[in-house]
């Protein structure tokens, strides 16, 4: 599964396509996981940021490769998420996001 580096926002259909999921997990672990929140574009369909896609590719490795149950990716997600809050991850995330900005305005 690779996350094109040409854009931004992604619909639910795309990011189906490659999470290789259907779209109705994926509204289904957002009722799960408070960490997936897509934004919503004018039509009212969810838009999808790389971050989301990041997380929603976790998500699916946790619970179809490590066999976790919901929960226990719940919780994994979590501690993964305390833990990577640290100045320098911010910065890293900052940059990377001030990047693919640069790159959009080129």
């Amino acid at each position: 599964m690779q996350i094109p580096d040409d854009r931004r926002y992604f619909r639910i259909g795309e990011v189906s396509r490659i999470i290789g999921v259907e779209p109705y997990v994926l509204r289904y672990w957002e009722s799960e996981f408070s960490q997936i929140r897509p934004g919503r574009a004018d039509s009212q369909q969810r838009t999808y940021q790389k971050k989301d896609l990041e997380i929603i590719m976790e998500i699916k490795r946790l619970l179809h490769d490590e066999k976790m149950t919901i929960e226990g990716a719940r919780q994994k997600l979590k501690r993964k998420q305390s833990e990577g809050n640290s100045p320098e991850d911010l910065l890293r995330e900052v940059k990377g996001e001030l990047q693919d900005i640069m790159k959009i305005l080129t």
